[in-house]
């Protein structure tokens, strides 16, 4: 069993992507999850990092390559992925990317 559930069609709306930037908002929190709206400009990354507690990420509009456990993805509007604890992962956005991040704690 792989470390992630790659599932590609879910979609809402987010902020809009600034300029030559990735914008990070931090909009939920509470003792079991943080909730953060991101949003890249083209071209711009988060390099390979990984996160000490299981993730979500939900791709809600524009095109990004996604490299998960070593694995390359295409990610576009609607792709959601769970990701275990510790999972090394990267995202590149192609186009203007919008994405949510639910960590839990």
């Amino acid at each position: 069993m792989k470390p992630f559930l790659y599932i590609a069609d879910l979609a809402k709306e987010t902020p809009e992507v600034p300029g030559q930037s990735i914008l990070s908002r931090t909009f939920f929190e509470d003792d079991q999850m943080k909730a953060i709206l991101f949003a890249f400009a083209p071209g711009q990354e988060l390099s390979q990092h990984t996160a000490s507690v299981a993730a979500i990420l939900h791709f809600v509009s524009g095109e990004a390559d996604l490299t998960l456990g070593g694995e390359e993805h295409k990610a576009g509007p609607g792709t959601w992925v769970h990701m275990d604890a510790k999972l090394t992962h990267s995202i590149k956005a192609r186009t203007p990317v919008q994405m949510l991040l639910l960590m839990f704690k």
